[in-house]
């Protein structure tokens, strides 16, 4: 057995202790269950920041038209799933969704230049972190999550794009990873973003207080499981979205 199979199968085994403890109170992984982790995660490994997702959608969309304010959503599935299953998405806007679910920020700065440089917007709205909180691509301290959204800043800035950073929304729990308990460190981290902004001149889009409730969670009705948006919380979130767009692109 080679080092690197070794090193392989501890990764899978890293990656899926959360997911094995929570199937055994109810039942033992089937074979195909673990054929369908095997698959999905040497399909991870292939292609970690998962650039191949928009890859011909970014060779279709093309430059933008003389005058056209583009404008890049760059996230997780609480952006992925914006207009696509739930809510609607800027409807007649030259706005580009360019969310992953379950990505965290590690992952967005690896494909920031394929899928929002290349595009040449304006604006490009971030709005990353949860996913880091709950560990979904291993341990992420604050700071290390920082020291990403601030790269990703300074090389949209570099290529003239105006950046917006959004708030980490509420969140009691993440159902993935029971017990994590994050809205001390959600709190933590808007805190940071709101007064990073202040420093590098740039905007902060302010969901965080349009949606929490009394215990650090999304307010009732806004979501089926706590962490993503439903219809109710996008129809929140959109005007917002729009202002800071158009704060952004008056500076």
């Amino acid at each position: 057995m080679t080092k690197k199979y070794i090193f392989f199968i501890a990764f899978l085994l890293f990656l899926h202790a959360p997911l094995a403890r929570a199937e055994h109170a109810d039942r033992s992984p089937t074979q195909q269950d673990l054929v369908e982790r095997l698959e999905a995660d040497e399909k991870r490994l292939a292609d970690w920041p998962d650039l191949a997702r928009y890859r011909d959608d970014n060779a279709r969309l093309g430059t933008p038209k003389p005058g056209e304010a583009r404008v890049v959503f760059l996230g997780d599935s609480i952006t992925d799933s914006w207009g696509r299953d739930a809510g609607e998405f800027f409807p007649g806007k030259p706005y580009v969704n360019r969310g992953i679910s379950g990505q965290t920020t590690p992952q967005m700065l690896l494909r920031f230049r394929a899928d929002v440089i290349a595009l040449k917007p304006r604006v490009v709205v971030i709005l990353a972190g949860t996913n880091d909180i709950a560990g979904n691509t291993g341990p992420s301290t604050p700071r290390m999550i920082e020291d990403n959204l601030t790269s990703m800043a300074e090389l949209a800035r570099a290529n003239g794009i105006k950046v917006v950073f959004a708030s980490i929304l509420p969140a009691i729990d993440y159902p993935w990873r029971p017990g994590m308990r994050p809205p001390d460190t959600i709190r933590e981290l808007n805190a940071w973003l709101k007064a990073y902004c202040v420093r590098a001149g740039l905007v902060y889009l302010d969901y965080y207080a349009a949606l929490v409730a009394t215990d650090g969670g999304l307010r009732a009705g806004l979501s089926a499981d706590g962490v993503h948006p439903n219809a109710a919380a996008y129809a929140v979130m959109a005007p917002l979205a729009q202002k800071a767009i158009e704060q952004a692109l008056r500076h």
